[in-house]
């Protein structure tokens, strides 16, 4: 059955804000949480959408809600007329949007190492007046929040077979930026750092330092299918927190290569032998259609800072 005007007008502005909270944010918990209402108030404007829709916009699971079809087509237009009245906003109090625009950057915690801060320098000499804001996160995270539209530039990273991040319309555009191997951080005073390899039996038994493991993502810093269960002696979520904790003798972890700016003295990178090489992608990934002027920027700067890391 076709939406009247008359229901259209029943879709508030806040009702479209919760949509886009609880889109990005996978549950109606989290999107209370984030805009400060209590989950009951997001039930009831979820619940006030579906009714002037005609349609249901999220389907249930255990772990939280999915968007249905009509809700993704919901959203998008939601977005759009979100992001038109916040430029309308801007516009009335004077600020300028091309040369003064913003761009919204979203990363794995790896890039923030050393890719993202060093993009984000070259910008600040090429475009001053551009206004960068950024945030560290899961790959479903960040996802989610693309098709929100409260991101409009995600650095994800992706092993083989590097399928998209996810399965939803209109496809995400995926571009391949850099590709590297994941090796071992290991302490320079320990038996592993004069080495030019180590295997996997090595250390399989060593004491590792990993993140926490999520229900988005595994638990990231132990080498993948290791044999038996690993000893995580130590958990962090910060990359440097972990490539610290080598240089202090505290254990393992992995890393790249392409970390190696921002290793701190102490820790060396090693390849593992006798396994097929662990490949990862990092990938520059966005919602389809044309890039406005400082979306660009922004993507320059980030392809030339992955392609100076390969070289």
């Amino acid at each position: 059955m076709p939406i009247t005007h008359g229901e259209l007008m029943e879709m508030t502005l806040v009702g479209l804000r919760v949509l886009r909270e609880v889109a990005e944010r996978g549950t109606f918990t989290a999107a209370a949480d984030a805009l400060g209402y209590t989950q009951s108030a997001v039930s009831r404007q979820m619940a006030s959408l579906e009714q002037a829709t005609g349609a249901r916009l999220f389907d249930r699971y255990p772990g939280g809600v999915r968007l249905t079809g009509s809700g993704r087509a919901l959203l998008r237009h939601a977005v759009v007329a979100l992001d038109a009245l916040e430029a309308a906003d801007w516009e009335l109090r004077g600020a300028e949007e091309v040369e003064r625009g913003r761009v919204r950057l979203g990363f794995f915690p790896t890039a923030g190492a050393v890719v993202v801060p060093r993009a984000l320098a070259m910008l600040r000499q090429d475009h001053p007046h551009l206004q960068v804001t950024t945030r560290e996160g899961t790959t479903p995270s960040l996802v989610r929040a693309l098709r929100a539209g409260t991101l409009d530039l995600a650095l994800l990273s992706s092993r083989p077979p590097h399928r998209s991040p996810d399965t939803d319309d209109p496809p995400l555009s995926v571009e391949p930026l850099l590709e590297t191997h994941l090796a071992v951080a290991v302490p320079a005073g320990g038996p592993f750092a004069e080495r030019g390899s180590v295997s996997v039996e090595e250390i399989a038994g060593a004491p590792w330092i990993a993140s926490p493991g999520t229900a988005d993502e595994p638990l990231l810093g132990v080498w993948p299918g290791l044999p038996g269960r690993p000893t995580v002696h130590h958990t962090a979520r910060d990359w440097l927190t972990k490539l610290h904790l080598v240089a202090a003798g505290a254990g393992i972890t992995t890393a790249t290569p392409t970390l190696l700016p921002a290793v701190p003295p102490g820790v060396r990178i090693v390849p593992v032998e006798g396994v097929a090489e662990e490949v990862r992608r990092v990938s520059l990934v966005r919602m389809p259609g044309p890039l406005g002027t400082p979306r660009q920027a922004l993507a320059r700067a980030l392809r030339r800072q992955a392609a100076d890391l390969a070289d």
